[in-house]
């Protein structure tokens, strides 16, 4: 999803307007050379000119970006409804602090750390603020408006940090989660992206992540491991080998936040073509689209069939979690796959988190929402999967980015994590936790009105 290698097309508009003379004057001796100028034509009707790819190109981003912001509505709704009540506020709390501090250590730092490597290199020499275009100016040759880019990568940082915020809910003080979050997205994410979509050293070698299967969700899923395994479980979480099941409070709420989070999908994907000037290029977002609805379709009947055999009835829960896996299985490759191989990416996709929750919680890692099998390990199923529908990318490739994201960003969040650990503590007091964190962190609980159960 390289945005600096964006492609945008030219017309033939002037050839229509040439031609147009010659069909009135002589319609029927000219009847050949129309023949001939049509054929000239036609192929360059495919293409629009470079003012209105330009144009198209940034309604692209524009729209992919504001239906991927909108996905920070769906985390936070699948949280709210995933965690106990006594815990909602602070949880709607931390999703809309971290969307906006991404925002701005992206602009900060972030973009340039990203989009500011050598090619081939392993970390951009600019850390600096991101300038914008001037009012009324354009560069029409970059093909899109920098503006519409850098909010179009920015919304995708984000998402980064939301991963982090549902698997430690409930036992995480939200000082420390905000400043992880700006390491997160001011440093860790740019860093990793910058190696494939900044064309760095994973690009030179042929790894392909088309939308971030990788690149975003197991980043971020990487981090939320590292985060769950030093706070630790939620007291009570693991006692006497049992593992004591915490209800969520709106099963409703979490549904929603899914079908949030797959609608904004549309534009992850979609608008991961970064050209809207041909008709290839619109023809292929419509193909993404169809893929990545028929792979979230697939993780939910999956997610659906594996629990009603495992444990005698459906679990709502997974089939919600077999949705935003079969999302996250698709996007590394949602574009070459046939809607046979989108089904079947996704469906396996869909299988993790049933496979993957029992065995996080065997290990007492405890992840609230399933964002680890969700994000993580369907992550890394979507991206080794791409060489079976696009050839061009090799496997070695592919696995070399899974190994290294996951290297790097485990000992850069680790660090980060135990200092903060030390500096400040990352858990609230045995009694606050016992209490939820709506009335220890914010002052404010999300539902007054009831009274709190643990």
């Amino acid at each position: 999803m390289n945005a600096k290698l964006i492609k945008w097309g030219a017309a033939g508009v002037a050839a229509l307007a040439i031609a147009a003379p010659a069909f009135a004057a002589a319609p029927v001796e000219a009847a050949p050379a129309v023949a001939e100028i049509a054929e000239v034509v036609e192929p360059a009707a495919d293409a629009v000119s470079g003012g209105t790819a330009y144009i198209l190109n940034t309604l692209l981003f524009l729209i992919g970006g504001f239906l991927v912001m909108w996905m920070a509505a769906g985390f936070a709704m699948l949280e709210a409804g995933l965690v106990r009540s006594k815990n909602v506020s602070v949880q709607c709390l931390k999703n809309i602090g971290l969307y906006s501090i991404a925002g701005l250590m992206f602009w900060v730092v972030g973009y340039n750390v990203a989009y500011g490597v050598s090619e081939g290199g392993f970390v951009s020499g600019v850390w600096a603020w991101y300038p914008m275009q001037g009012v009324g100016e354009a560069d029409v040759e970059t093909g899109y408006s920098v503006a519409s880019d850098w909010f179009f990568q920015m919304v995708f940082c984000a998402t980064t940090a939301s991963i982090v915020s549902g698997t430690i809910a409930e036992r995480t003080k939200i000082v420390p989660f905000f400043i992880f979050t700006a390491v997160l997205t001011g440093v860790i994410y740019p860093i990793v992206v910058s190696w494939e979509w900044g064309a760095g050293w994973l690009d030179a070698m042929g790894f392909s992540d088309f939308a971030g299967s990788t690149l975003v969700h197991s980043t971020g899923g990487w981090a939320a491991l590292m985060g769950a395994v030093i706070i630790g479980p939620r007291l009570g979480r693991y006692v006497d080998g049992k593992v004591n099941v915490f209800p969520g409070s709106s099963i409703p709420l979490a549904t929603l936040g899914t079908f949030i989070l797959w609608l904004g999908w549309f534009g992850f994907n979609g608008a991961s073509q970064l050209a809207m000037g041909t008709v290839g290029d619109v023809s292929d977002v419509s193909k993404i689209f169809v893929n990545t609805n028929m792979a979230a379709a697939a993780g939910v009947v999956v997610a659906i069939i594996f629990t009603q055999l495992r444990y005698g009835k459906a679990d709502t829960t997974m089939a919600l979690n077999g949705a935003l896996a079969g999302l996250v299985a698709i996007t590394a490759e949602p574009l070459t796959p046939n809607v046979g191989w989108a089904i079947i990416i996704g469906g396996i996709g869909g299988a993790l988190p049933v496979i993957f929750v029992p065995i996080l919680d065997k290990l007492k890692i405890d992840d609230v929402v399933g964002a680890i099998p969700v994000h993580l390990l369907a992550g890394i199923w979507g991206t080794l999967a791409v060489p079976i529908t696009n050839g061009d990318v090799p496997f070695m490739a592919q696995l070399t980015g899974v190994v290294a994201v996951g290297v790097f960003t485990c000992i850069f969040s680790a660090i980060v994590w135990f200092i903060l650990k030390a500096v400040m503590g990352l858990r609230p007091s045995a009694e606050d936790e016992m209490a939820g964190l709506d009335h220890s962190e914010t002052g404010i609980e999300a539902y007054p009105e009831f009274a709190r159960v643990a």
